[in-house]
């Protein structure tokens, strides 16, 4: 049994529409995304975030409401017997002779598709009314206004300033971004950007979510979904999703408390597991105190903060010039305490954690061995 031609065309459609709204990863490579298609028009956003959006979410409502419309024109060339674009005359009488030769339910279709495509016009000219003031991105902004800002477009120029800084955390699908500045908190959606400050927002985990098949890992997955509240009551609240593994980068971001109901728990990694007990382990060896004149310069592993560990020989073996044997390293501080743990953890047997505490690896720098009662804290 053959299908019609109207349903096929109807699945395709439905199909095409569903994913060009979510954009699966398949769209975003063909590049058949608003951000794509009119990206000469929408600028970079790494020059204007916020205009940028402001512009996207604009032209993204023209484009989502033509979408009834387009359908109906695509059904005059699949169903050219329903007579859907049966035109006597040119000019001013088309839309007229278009109503009058359809059946009832296509011209009920077609006025409520011509009545939504026009609303969403009459929406984003409004939005662009007093240079955009009246869009809800504007809006956003305006409840941020208060001294050293004057208006929503001092808290723009702030936002955009941050977002270009290369330490910013941002994770998420386009359709639900989520990025951390030093000072703000911003989730990106189809057609808003809540904005919150960080010295006025507290974070709550509010649930986590096991995946057991995720495209990105082999392993399951965990997704927690975290809620953003301010003291500001003019800032909306909004919640915001990323994977568990990805939850401590966030809290080194974050400068805002983060609490935790009573039913979540989140999953390290084995990775993160041995960072925290590489800090205390390195907590209790003796600190190395900086010569006087001496400067701490950038981790040459992250460039985000300061090198803040030496390796200084403080363990003593009963083997002497042995391979296993710790030598000492003559450089200079160089890493921060996180990248050199993360060095330490990678340079380890993978199917042995047991063994990763009392191992010992080369310096990532003059390749002299240690082991983690070597690392001490810069003071």
């Amino acid at each position: 049994m053959e299908s019609s031609p109207e349903l096929s065309f109807t699945l395709a459609y439905i199909v095409f529409c569903l994913c060009f709204v979510f954009t699966p990863t398949e769209f975003r490579s063909a590049g058949i995304t608003v951000q794509n298609l009119f990206g000469s028009w929408l600028g970079s956003e790494d020059v204007g975030f916020t205009q940028y959006h402001v512009r996207r979410t604009s032209v993204t409502v023209l484009v989502h409401s033509a979408l009834p419309l387009g359908y109906y024109l695509g059904m005059c060339l699949a169903a050219p017997d329903e007579n859907l674009l049966h035109v006597h005359q040119v000019c001013l009488s088309v839309c007229l002779s278009v109503c009058l030769s359809v059946s009832d339910g296509w011209r009920t279709f077609l006025l409520a598709s011509l009545g939504l495509q026009l609303l969403g016009w009459m929406l984003v000219i409004y939005w662009s009314r007093c240079n955009w003031t009246y869009h809800p991105i504007s809006r956003a902004l305006q409840a941020h206004v208060r001294p050293p800002h004057s208006n929503w477009g001092s808290v723009a120029s702030s936002i955009n300033t941050e977002f270009r800084r290369i330490d910013k955390f941002a994770t998420g699908a386009p359709g639900a971004r989520v990025i951390i500045t030093d000072t703000w908190v911003l989730k990106v959606t189809t057609y808003h950007v809540y904005i919150a400050l960080q010295s006025e927002c507290h974070v709550t985990v509010t649930e986590s979510r096991q995946h057991q098949l995720s495209p990105d890992s082999a392993s399951p997955t965990q997704i927690l979904t975290l809620r953003v509240e301010s003291i500001n009551p003019a800032a909306r609240a909004f919640h915001i999703s990323l994977n568990s593994t990805e939850y401590s980068e966030l809290r080194e971001k974050l400068h805002a408390p983060i609490r935790s109901s009573a039913n979540v728990v989140i999953h390290q990694t084995i990775g993160e597991l041995f960072l925290d007990t590489f800090r205390s382990q390195v907590d209790l060896n003796p600190p190395y105190t900086l010569p006087s004149g001496q400067d701490l310069e950038p981790c040459i592993g992250c460039m985000q903060v300061p090198a803040n560990s030496k390796l200084v020989t403080l363990c003593h073996t009963e083997e002497s010039e042995g391979d296993s044997d710790c030598q000492r390293c003559f450089c200079r501080p160089m890493w921060c305490l996180s990248c050199l743990g993360r060095w330490f953890a990678s340079r380890q047997d993978q199917q042995r954690p047991e063994t990763w505490l009392s191992s010992r690896v080369p310096c990532p720098t003059c390749r002299a061995r240690f082991c983690i009662l070597d690392v001490c804290v810069v003071r």
